[in-house]
């Protein structure tokens, strides 16, 4: 524990609906919500308008279309919220070189290692420069809370929300915590909230007065020592500069459960492609490949296979997932899908065995053209586009191509209508930048504007008007 306040914890303000607000000049002061938009979709950000209407993180999507029905619902926009959070993480660097990230939105400052503060008056001066230089950088607000240790820092920037700055003093530690709710301290869940509710424990000095003893007794050695350490105010983790990973993951929750064991292995492949993109981009490889499978009745299996060595080949991710999915049952329906790779490396064991059975493949799909006819070549170039979207577009469509060709249908190889998702950008011939409002039955509804405009026209458009496309984010300041 610090004798002074020279730990900083910044939350940046509702940041993806904050994003897409100062992104979308219509939106500025309007309910706006972000997240999954299907029927199994949940919220992963509400702005501070759509909050007064009781929406908040993790609620079901069709709730808070029931609280919040005139609200903007927009699919996440993940590559531009990660670039503003690029952003965000340069100017703490500047600070110190002790800055432990939390999410793309949220990290821990040692203002004392980078020499920046000793006391108050300095840190305090630390944290208003820090928010300033946020919202010249990138146009939004982040809360900032200093205290003396990790969990008071957290706990003074949740009140300073939104847009504001708190310290707490060290020493006042117990005094601040002793009426909050025992769900104030870390690690206390709804789980265990509910257990000590029921043992007559609601609040952190109920904590304290309880004794250690009692709450070993109740949550076990470890849990409970710390828990009680915790409601004396007392927390001594250092800022941590490096976490390392210990698994890499990604997962889907489809609308609709899937029940086609062809459609189930293609996103498994896509899925594990996805995967890959994100190993590689954090500049690692793994071992263990994981596929995780929610059945329609909810419960969850999990399957791992252990390889030779790290790897980063998504030849050999995506045959690894493709055999463990081969050993579930997934009869009655799939309603989510997962691939991870863990045992994580920071070099990759070339897989000779995999380069072969790849090489021979290559040489068996070359024959195969060569052989094939003009007939023969029409159906291939269909297989290819289909296993091209499969493994990193849209699986659904693959799917439907391959169905259609079996059925009479229109064929793979004609052209698929585009999908335009609510929020994403685009970028017309004519009019320029804008975004997307909504899609269906043919049409897209655009509205034209840029983050330094003032609020702009609507238009509606064929899904295929090939002068409208996607478009890339716009930055929020610097322009105008």
């Amino acid at each position: 524990m610090r004798a002074a306040p020279t730990i900083l914890h910044l939350d940046m303000d509702a940041f993806f609906a904050a994003a897409e607000q100062a992104s979308k000049p219509s939106l500025r002061g309007k309910p706006v919500v972000v997240g999954g938009l299907g029927p199994r979709g949940v919220v992963a950000t509400a702005s501070y308008e759509a909050r007064r209407f009781g929406v908040h993180s993790a609620m079901p999507m069709g709730q808070a279309r029931r609280l919040a029905p005139n609200a903007a619902y927009l699919v996440p926009r993940f590559s531009f919220y990660r670039s503003i959070s690029e952003q965000v993480m340069e100017l703490l660097g500047r600070l110190s070189p002790l800055v432990e990230p939390l999410s793309l939105d949220e990290a821990f400052v040692d203002l004392e290692a980078g020499g920046v503060a000793d006391d108050s008056a300095s840190a305090r001066a630390a944290g208003e420069r820090l928010r300033a230089d946020i919202l010249a950088t990138t146009g939004l607000t982040g809360s900032v809370g200093l205290a003396g240790s990790k969990m008071i820092a957290k706990i003074a920037s949740e009140e300073a929300k939104p847009d504001g700055l708190v310290l707490i003093e060290p020493g006042t530690e117990r005094e601040l915590l002793a009426p909050r709710s025992v769900r104030i301290l870390p690690g206390v869940g709804p789980a265990t909230g509910e257990h000590l509710r029921r043992a007559g424990m609601t609040t952190v000095s109920d904590l304290a007065e309880a004794g250690e003893d009692e709450l070993v007794r109740l949550l076990g050695r470890a849990h409970g020592g710390s828990l009680y350490l915790m409601a004396q105010g007392y927390d001594d983790r250092p800022v941590v500069a490096e976490r390392d990973a210990k698994s890499v993951s990604v997962e889907d929750t489809f609308d609709v459960d899937l029940h086609d064991r062809v459609r189930i292995r293609v996103e498994v492949e896509r899925l594990a492609e996805r995967c890959v993109g994100r190993l590689r981009a954090s500049g690692h490889s793994g071992r263990t490949i994981v596929l995780k499978v929610r059945r329609f009745d909810f419960s969850t299996l999990t399957r791992s296979e252990t390889l030779r060595g790290p790897t980063d080949d998504p030849g050999v991710v995506r045959e690894a997932a493709g055999r463990l999915l081969e050993a579930v049952d997934t009869t009655g329906g799939v309603r989510l899908l997962g691939v991870g790779v863990s045992g994580l490396a920071d070099y990759t064991q070339e897989d000779l065995f995999a380069q072969a059975e790849a090489a021979e493949a290559a040489e068996g799909a070359a024959a195969a053209e060569g052989a094939a006819g003009t007939a023969g070549a029409v159906g291939a170039v269909a297989t290819v586009a289909a296993s091209e979207e499969g493994a990193g577009g849209d699986a659904g469509a693959a799917v439907t191509g391959a169905s259609a060709a079996a059925s009479g249908e229109p064929e793979a190889h004609e052209p698929v209508e585009r999908r335009w998702a609510p929020g994403h950008d685009v970028r017309h011939a004519v009019y320029g930048a804008g975004w997307v409002q909504g899609s269906g039955v043919g049409r897209v509804t655009v509205r034209f504007e840029e983050p330094w405009s003032e609020p702009g026209r609507v238009r509606t458009f064929a899904v295929d008007d090939p002068e409208l496309e996607p478009g890339e984010a716009l930055p929020l300041v610097g322009r105008g």
